[in-house]
């Protein structure tokens, strides 16, 4: 079947291809009866403009590159979810790239996002160290980073208040009569996991509890990661009360070596996580946690970004407060 092209539209409403375009574009002064012949001619020739044809008049491809870092990790498809809705309702395409927790796939995907010269970008939970992260994002002429501060003033971002999630988490567990609490902290390399940091220290110092640094164990955030890192940590002090989790994933993999360890949750230790996925209410003991709207990270972040390509706002940084979710592993 032949395509039909815009010449096709112009010889069939008996105009120029320039009247076509503008009529397509919404741009310039025409008569009502000259744009009422472009609109029928194009209904009945079911016409559809190019894409490609359409990005090169207007500069425009109206599409946003989203990465994530692990999109097996159930708290990132809620905040594709979330921007893909937002993006759809806009008409406006994502282009989604996993990094699977690697800082050279993650550098390559934001390359190769330029390549596709998508409007604009979003980074979720971007691993990058700024030094690196900040020259790619200036090739990107607007870019929301999801859980991950701004490097500069162009750049908006869109947060969970992770030192504010983390603080309740440790102030329910010693409000509750545990004193010797541990952490597993999550990759060096997320910005998330130092927040949480902040958050678990600072908890104890406004408390007046002093802070082990031994009790604090790093982990990947999965739940391999998190049976690992609650093998060593429990090894290390088997006398451990309490543990907040970097995420639900490592909780899970928390309460894993609990079982293998013959510790019960929460009689000899209480688990928190953090993320509040699906998966945290169905696991057994249920998982105390911290919930934020997933959904909401990923829309505000495409609203944002919208309205900075349309001049509508400048960048701006919205933070998000987590709230603690009580269930079986830490009444």
């Amino acid at each position: 079947m032949t395509k039909v092209t815009i010449s096709d539209v112009a010889k069939e409403a008996g105009v120029s291809t320039m009247t076509v375009s503008r009529v397509l574009n919404g741009k310039g002064e025409l008569r009502a009866d000259t744009r009422k012949r472009v609109m029928r001619a194009i209904e009945k020739l079911n016409y559809r403009p190019s894409a490609i044809a359409r990005s090169l008049a207007t500069r425009r491809t109206r599409t946003i590159g989203l990465t994530v870092p692990d999109i097996t990790n159930p708290f990132f498809p809620e905040i594709v979810r979330g921007a893909e809705e937002a993006a759809w309702q806009a008409g406006y395409t994502i282009v989604l790239s996993n990094t699977v927790e690697d800082l050279e796939r993650e550098t390559a995907a934001i390359e190769r996002l330029e390549d596709n010269r998508v409007d604009g970008v979003i980074l979720c939970s971007a691993r990058l160290p700024m030094d690196r992260l900040l020259p790619l994002l200036k090739h990107h002429s607007n870019a929301v980073l999801v859980n991950r501060a701004a490097p500069s003033e162009a750049i908006g971002t869109v947060q969970i208040d992770d030192t504010y999630g983390t603080m309740r988490a440790v102030h329910h567990l010693l409000a509750s009569g545990h004193s010797k609490i541990g952490l597993l902290a999550g990759p060096p390399a997320s910005q998330s996991a130092a927040k949480r940091l902040r958050g678990f220290i600072d908890a104890h110092e406004t408390t007046g509890q002093q802070v082990d640094t031994s009790r604090i164990e790093p982990c990947f955030p999965n739940e391999d990661g998190g049976v690992r890192a609650a093998k060593a940590l429990l090894e290390r002090h088997p006398r451990l009360e309490a543990l907040v989790c970097y995420n639900d994933l490592v909780a899970v993999g928390a309460l894993q070596a609990c079982a293998e360890l013959g510790i019960n949750v929460p009689d000899d230790l209480a688990i928190i996580g953090c993320d509040d996925i699906r998966l945290a209410s169905l696991v057994r003991p249920a998982l105390t946690t911290l919930r934020a709207d997933k959904r909401q990270l990923g829309e505000r972040a495409v609203t944002m970004l919208i309205d900075m390509l349309a001049g509508r706002s400048q960048p701006q940084t919205i933070i998000i407060k987590p709230e603690l979710i009580v269930r079986q592993s830490a009444p």
